[in-house]
């Protein structure tokens, strides 16, 4: 007999409906087992795997870090991106582009944050380097000359004999000089070339009168012509800009090394440019005041409202999710190749002077 609204007495229930009652238990036990663990893998977020870096402690060397052109590197190190990765990363400054390559040549320096183009001269030479993750899509290079000392400017030619100023001798700058003049029908051999590098002292050996004209990044180039020191004649600070002079994409600032080292590396690689690629992400949305709090005083050159129209008008040439684009090693190629006889294009494998493979994953992650 039931109760009203009670269970059935397990007596009442036909035989060969019976279950033992220790299985009965043992399945509830299951299920509760079961899920408590389901509720506790919802709780727990999933950890991604780290794959062990097989060098944390990394050197890199740059040229003129002060400048935007390697804003994303300063980005990277300031906002703790590096140390997120589990990288411990001492980066040294150096004076201009070819310095910082000649660092890590001669094995002081493990990386280099430097121009793209330098893997290609490096191949020239039966070195091969190799770019993993692009910072720049434009060289963000200005050419400009003396309103002093060159009053009466009127074409390149004008430049014969003149005293340029560039950040280091076989630095970026230097080779966008090269290629401006050797389409104004002169050779590198017809000027001068000093080494000002890329802060204040750039600003002074032009405004003293040491040089007559002057190829360097910004903020020192928009500082110049903001305060009418120089007359602009080549600029690769836009995207526009690059294209007239260059003829398609350039890739520009990026993080290179002995293809020998990536290949023994490849998780510290990964983590080197997830940490480039986070900054990129940060800088897409970051604003005046985000910049200006992030980068030490001492890049500001004195000047905050002059470094941020500087940051402004060279924006768009920082990368976005530190891919090389697929035209831009063959427009570098054909550049160089132009004006540098030791450079023969027939003999250089672009495919060799850089990989998208640790940027992509770096994109992938970061939704860059």
């Amino acid at each position: 007999m039931q109760a009203l609204g009670g269970a059935p007495k397990l007596d009442s229930i036909p035989k060969e409906t019976k279950r033992p009652r220790v299985h009965f238990m043992l399945n509830r036990r299951t299920f509760t087992a079961a899920a408590t663990l389901g509720a506790a893998s919802i709780a727990t977020p999933l950890v991604r795997a780290q794959a062990k870096l097989e060098k944390s402690k990394i050197s890199i060397a740059v040229g003129g870090k002060a400048a935007f052109y390697y804003l994303p590197l300063t980005i990277s190190e300031q906002l703790g991106y590096f140390k997120a990765e589990g990288l411990d990363v001492e980066i040294s400054d150096f004076a201009g582009g070819a310095r910082a390559l000649q660092a890590v040549v001669g094995g002081s320096a493990d990386v280099c944050s430097g121009a793209y183009e330098h893997t290609i001269n490096l191949q020239a030479k039966n070195q091969f380097f190799q770019s993993f993750v692009l910072q720049g899509r434009a060289p963000q290079i200005a050419i400009g000359v003396s309103t002093k000392n060159m009053a009466n400017y009127m074409t390149i030619a004008d430049l014969k004999g003149k005293k340029i100023g560039v950040s280091a001798p076989g630095s970026s700058t230097n080779m966008v000089a090269n290629l401006v003049l050797s389409r104004g029908g002169l050779k590198a051999s017809d000027v001068s070339f000093i080494g000002v590098g890329v802060a204040a002292g750039a600003l002074t050996a032009l405004r003293s009168g040491q040089i007559d004209a002057i190829s360097n990044t910004d903020p020192v180039m928009t500082m110049l012509e903001q305060k009418g020191d120089v007359k602009i004649i080549s600029d690769t600070r836009t995207l526009k800009g690059t294209q007239e002079v260059f003829g398609g994409p350039m890739p520009a600032g990026c993080l290179y090394a002995p293809t020998e080292f990536i290949q023994k590396h490849p998780n510290t690689c990964q983590a080197l440019a997830n940490a480039i690629v986070h900054g990129l992400k940060w800088l897409q949305t970051a604003g005046p005041g985000d910049i200006i709090k992030t980068v030490p005083e001492t890049y500001l050159l004195g000047d905050r409202a002059l470094y941020l129209a500087s940051f402004d008008k060279v924006r768009e040439a920082i990368a976005i999710d530190g891919l090389i684009p697929a035209e831009g090693p063959k427009t570098a190629l054909g550049a160089i190749a132009s004006f540098d006889p030791t450079v023969k294009a027939d003999k250089i494998d672009l495919a060799k002077t850089y990989t998208n493979d640790f940027a992509r994953r770096a994109k992938d992650r970061f939704k860059a």
